[in-house]
């Protein structure tokens, strides 16, 4: 047995000399240290050896194994360096060699006007709601008070899936599902999100943009609160001498309904080309809300009253930043978008 263990040493010492890489040198690591190897079938036969062989033997054992155990050590590190080497020559990297230009991004300036309108609302108590795309029929339309009947149903208007189903058409139904969840309590919401219509896209409208609606019911809520509402936000997002202007309008969802102005930010008022020499710029339709709304929501339109108001993320970005074309948002052209600035505000 001596012997045998003898020749399975040099074996092994030398097929771990020839071993050309870890790999290698794992498989004869396995092969004649493991636990189905040579050496260790010959320990289990140690038992049939005379009692006065077996310490002798065993401690072979023990000196065979360190010794292939440390050889096995000394020729991976070797391989491993060899291989670093060979690594390190191949990456080599000319240090004088002019750097790549790292491309930083930007916020998109509709995702930058629709942070900065969330965080004027946040900071007055208002809570962001959210809901699905597609949307059910009866909360796009019918929960806000458009009937059946009603020509904003029109299916040349709308993307329908089904007679039941559409993209919705504005962020309203969220309202609507809020005031539903609600029962009956007070709420004071923002609902922004993207919105689908059956439209042809040019400089001023496109078939998908985005909207940031608001909501605020509960008691004794008036028209005052609402324009005091949108004159804060006005000059929060154009400028502190920024004025408003309410005018009377009309949406089925609201009753008083108005559109609001705002003072020309370029010419003061004046007249310019941006204002088309009125010096007043529409931005966004609101109101109070509509009893009927309230009554199919499960409000009593007695004792609680709302106002609402709905504005476009496109068209404030294109006053805010002086952009000419609604498409510019959707090119994804880097030229367009590297003009705003990480810091700018």
């Amino acid at each position: 047995m001596e012997t045998k263990l003898q020749q399975l040493k040099e074996e092994a010492l030398l097929k771990i000399k020839e071993a050309l890489d870890t790999k290698e040198l794992n498989d004869i690591r396995v092969k004649y240290l493991g636990k189905k190897g040579p050496i260790t079938d010959l320990l289990k036969g140690m038992g049939k050896l005379p009692a006065e062989e077996r310490p002798k033997i065993g401690q072979l054992v023990n000196v065979i194994r360190e010794e292939v155990t440390t050889f096995l050590e000394s020729k991976k590190a070797d391989l491993e360096e060899q291989a670093l080497n060979e690594q390190l020559a191949k990456e080599t990297i000319d240090v004088t060699l002019p750097g790549r230009p790292v491309n930083v991004g930007n916020h998109h300036p509709i995702t930058r006007v629709a942070e900065e309108i969330e965080d004027f609302f946040l900071s007055m108590g208002y809570e962001i709601a959210e809901g699905p795309e597609v949307e059910r029929d009866f909360y796009n339309f019918e929960a806000l008070n458009l009937p059946k009947d009603h020509p904003a149903r029109d299916m040349q208007d709308s993307f329908y899936i089904s007679e039941e189903t559409l993209l919705r058409t504005h962020t309203s139904p969220v309202q609507a599902r809020t005031m539903e969840k609600k029962e009956g309590a007070p709420i004071k919401i923002i609902c922004p999100g993207k919105v689908y219509r059956r439209d042809s896209d040019d400089a001023t409208h496109s078939h998908q943009f985005s909207q940031i609606e608001g909501l605020v019911v509960g008691e004794n809520i008036r028209m005052s609160d609402l324009k005091g509402t949108l004159d804060l936000f006005a000059k929060k997002m154009f400028g502190e001498e920024r004025e408003i202007r309410l005018r009377p309008s009309f949406f089925p969802f609201t009753e008083p309904s108005v559109e609001m102005d705002i003072s020309c930010f370029k010419c003061g008022g004046d007249g310019c080309n941006v204002c088309k020499k009125t010096g007043w710029i529409e931005i966004l339709g609101g109101g109070m809300v509509h009893p009927n709304v309230l009554e199919m929501a499960g409000y009593d339109s007695k004792t609680m009253t709302g106002f609402a108001f709905g504005m476009g993320q496109e068209r404030i970005a294109m006053l805010k930043y002086g952009v000419e074309d609604i498409r510019h948002f959707f090119t994804n052209d880097m030229r367009f978008i590297s003009q705003f600035g990480r810091t700018e505000q």
